[in-house]
């Protein structure tokens, strides 16, 4: 199942969102991305029959080892973009919103170029 930019948003969401709390449940997603519940709700159960996370009987939400790859593909590029957007003099908070709508579209090649530019300027 190729997931859509709001599916690695979820999952991109779950991923920051366990590294902060001991749980992660559906209402911190809600919470943390601003949507409603019927929304995340939906998402969830898309994400859950791709196999990206699983649900338990409580309502805490786990990444699958496909939904943690893509979650952290996605953080990755995240913060790479962001990083090299404050660089060049951006301010912090327009970075990390441009860096969040090209992160879903920039290809595979172009990103492992640009760390490496990023990598050699160091």
């Amino acid at each position: 199942m190729a997931l859509q930019e709001s599916g690695e948003m979820y999952l991109e969401t779950i991923l920051i969102l366990s590294k902060k709390l001991s749980g992660v449940r559906s209402i911190d997603v809600c919470e943390e991305m601003g949507y409603s519940k019927p929304s995340v709700s939906r998402a969830v159960g898309i994400l859950k029959s791709g196999g990206y996370i699983l649900v338990d009987r409580d309502g805490y939400i786990t990444l699958t080892d496909e939904g943690r790859y893509v979650a952290e593909r996605t953080y990755e590029r995240h913060r790479v973009l962001t990083d090299f957007f404050v660089s060049l003099g951006v301010s912090p908070q327009t970075a990390s919103e441009d860096a969040c709508k090209i992160e879903h579209v920039i290809s595979d090649e172009t990103f492992s170029a640009l760390k490496q530019h990023i990598a050699s300027n160091n």
